[in-house]
């Protein structure tokens, strides 16, 4: 099953079996691990969020199976992170590449390249427990699965019209305020909070998608283009604090001088291009997009 709830069936089975599908297919990726453990990870994290993601849109009057189930999804998600998060810094240093203006760049680019590389290896080696965690993280989405099936969701379409449409408003009132946050203040995390908010939209709407399949195509669209440049931003901050918490991983202070040439440069870019891009992606008054989502549903549900 795709990653959408379907108004025309029941709204409680909808929810129970797109959060199934979802747990089963990270279940999936930690026990075969087709391309490794640290790749089966990688997409057993993406899915906890997406479930994550869904619970914030359907089950936001329900505060403690909501948060119950966050925290557990968060934690199994974290416990999983400490190698990915390794190899995502080494993937930033090659994004860079490719934003280079000079030799001296490329090469204290290509040293960062290698001194990231063997710390990935390091904390792959020590993370002797990683097979653990990766069943205790199987654990969980069991656990999260036979919680989400034994929880009630409202079938009645004027109910979860309204519920959704209360969700929506709730989600986009604190996006708007993480972007004008990101417009007065250049800080790092608030730049990480938009692109949390961007995720949980672009879920949002993959969820409702099939409301009004062109337009929230067309939303999905800037919507994961505003991620992707967000994800870049995002990996270099991590990629800054490492280079503040361990000043001389990367060689000497000629490299890391051409290095912050490089980071500089392109987040400045990236924060741009960012808040350009979310201020047409959330440009709709967050009111009426919840309307929109309550006369939209009404009419698919009651068809």
């Amino acid at each position: 099953m795709a990653y959408r709830i379907d108004a025309s069936a029941s709204f409680d089975r909808e929810v129970k079996t797109v959060a199934a599908e979802q747990l089963s297919r990270a279940i999936a990726a930690l026990e075969t691990q087709p391309d490794g453990l640290h790749e089966a990870i990688h997409e057993a994290r993406k899915k906890l969020k997406r479930v994550r993601g869904l619970y914030r849109l359907v089950a936001r009057d329900r505060k403690e199976f909501r948060q119950t189930e966050n925290a557990r999804l968060r934690d199994a998600a974290r416990s999983l992170s400490a190698v990915r998060d390794a190899t995502a810094l080494i993937e930033t240093v090659a994004y860079l590449e490719r934003h280079t203006e000079s030799p001296d760049e490329i090469a204290a680019l290509q040293q960062t390249l290698a001194a990231l590389t063997e710390r990935r290896d390091a904390i792959a080696a020590a993370e002797t427990g990683l097979a653990d965690k990766a069943n205790a993280a199987i654990e969980a989405c069991r656990i999260a699965t036979a919680a989400v099936e034994a929880e009630t969701f409202p079938t009645s379409p004027r109910k979860v019209a309204k519920a959704l449409s209360k969700a929506w408003k709730n989600a986009s009132l604190k996006t708007r305020h993480v972007l004008e946050a990101c417009h007065t203040d250049a800080h790092a995390e608030r730049f990480h909070d938009l692109r949390k908010a961007a995720q949980l939209y672009w879920m949002h709407l993959s969820l409702l998608r099939d409301l009004w399949p062109s337009a929230f195509a067309a939303k999905r669209s800037q919507a994961k283009q505003l991620v992707d440049i967000l994800g870049h931003e995002h990996d270099i901050s991590l990629l800054v604090e490492l280079l503040d918490d361990e000043p001389g991983i990367c060689g000497s202070g000629e490299v890391q001088s051409h290095l912050l040439g490089v980071i500089i440069r392109r987040q400045q870019a990236l924060r741009t291009e960012a808040l350009d891009l979310a201020d047409q992606v959330f440009a709709d008054a967050p009111s009426r997009e919840a309307k929109v989502i309550r006369a939209l549903w009404m009419e698919a549900a009651t068809a």
